[in-house]
């Protein structure tokens, strides 16, 4: 038996965050059914300004971090919008906020304030480098902190070249996904205790953790590692090889794989070649081995590998572009590439939700807000009345959309 609204259908979390980080927490919540408010400054989220692209007038950015969630926006600089707020935080049950260290304090809204009125608050701060330690005053970009982390040490393709960023932000949605998940856990605990906590991370931590690998050769070598393109710091080979039209990616590391990918390159004798006896030996000899494979591969075309790997059961992929990729089939038939109405741009394209749930299925059905859209709704279940609101709108204390 299913369940509509997803597993945290009854969690309401007010969104104080802007951008990317705090924002990809805030979808990821709305998706799994929480009640997500988003408050934006009177100008909107500056992912509003995120342009080209835009669709009608709307940047493509702001909607694709924003659907699921409802919008207010509020003037923070008027007493009138700060009591607003407290009204919200008084009923909600999560908070996510990514300003600088201190701005929260200077407004009177710190966990320590709110939780004297709603002990079972969560707040959830997302910051640059974390709440305590040496960096905590510091600011945070993604760029900053994957070079902080290590990972543009070993993002590239080779030593000695420069260093290379992941295209994708990855401090910024991995620490986004680690909120969540944090206040998942958080939740769950204040379920059973009816008492809040405060849950902090960072893009710093974000980009850290992902370098398990390198890190465990590291402490165990004491040696710095260094970038190797596609290929993995461990196994061999697993990494992508030249076709004759393009590029695809193989898993062949471990040694029944390895034989199948003999078998349907019809090399056999490579299992013979004391370089390649075994997966140490070909991680050691690996610049060989691509140079030997690649003569191989190149001979075919993507398409026919593929065919005769996967018959083969031997794990092997395209690497496909972005465009490829919202047309991949499993992308559609697991969701990933959905379509919602927005007011203003009409139908747009957005991805979906990454984990199923068989009982509680999650939901991507609303459109990102328009600045303001829901400010009389939110003040009206909050306890306003239509004069006070029109009131607060008038004094610009409170935009409405």
């Amino acid at each position: 038996m299913t369940q509509s609204g997803g597993p945290l259908n009854d969690m309401r979390v007010i969104e104080l965050a802007h951008i990317m980080a705090g924002p990809v927490c805030g979808l990821m919540l709305a998706d799994m059914g929480a009640d997500v408010i988003k408050v934006e400054k009177p100008i909107g989220d500056d992912s509003r300004r995120f342009v080209p692209p835009e669709i009608n007038g709307e940047a493509a950015a702001f909607m694709m971090m924003n659907r699921n969630k409802r919008g207010i926006a509020l003037n923070l600089k008027d007493p009138n919008a700060i009591a607003v707020l407290r009204k919200m935080l008084a009923e909600a049950d999560v908070v996510i906020e990514n300003y600088r260290k201190g701005t929260m304090e200077k407004l009177g809204l710190s966990y320590e304030e709110l939780s004297k009125t709603n002990p079972r608050l969560i707040y959830c701060e997302i910051s640059g480098f974390g709440r305590t330690g040496p960096y905590a005053d510091r600011g945070g970009f993604d760029l900053i902190a994957q070079g902080m982390s290590g990972l543009m040490s070993i993002t590239g393709e080779g030593p000695d070249r420069p260093p290379v960023k992941v295209a994708a932000p990855i401090s910024d949605i991995n620490s986004g996904i680690l909120a969540a998940m944090g206040i998942s856990a958080a939740y769950a605990n204040m379920l059973q205790t009816g008492v809040g906590q405060k849950v902090d991370t960072s893009l710093f931590e974000a980009a850290i953790v992902q370098t398990y690998w390198q890190s465990a050769i590291a402490f165990a070598t004491g040696e710095k590692p260094v970038p190797i393109g596609s290929a993995h710091p461990l196994n061999a080979p697993y990494q992508s090889f030249q076709t004759g039209d393009g590029w695809i990616n193989i898993g062949a590391a471990n040694q029944s794989n390895w034989l199948r990918l003999l078998e349907v390159i019809n090399a056999p004798d490579l299992n013979n070649d004391p370089r390649f006896s075994s997966n140490h030996q070909r991680a050691t000899n690996l610049s060989d081995l691509v140079e030997i494979l690649n003569g191989y591969l190149i001979q075919d075309t993507t398409e026919n590998w593929l065919s005769k790997m996967e018959a083969a059961r031997l794990p092997a992929g395209p690497v496909n572009d972005i465009l490829q990729m919202h047309k991949d089939p499993q992308a559609l038939a697991r969701d990933m590439i959905v379509e919602i109405d927005h007011p203003t741009a009409g139908p747009v394209k957005t991805l979906g939700h990454p984990v199923k749930y068989s009982r509680t299925p999650t939901r991507v059905d609303r459109a990102a807000p328009r600045l303001g859209q829901h400010s009389r709704e939110v003040l009206g279940e909050v306890g306003y009345s239509r004069a006070e609101i029109d009131a607060l709108i008038q004094s610009k204390a409170v935009i409405a959309g």
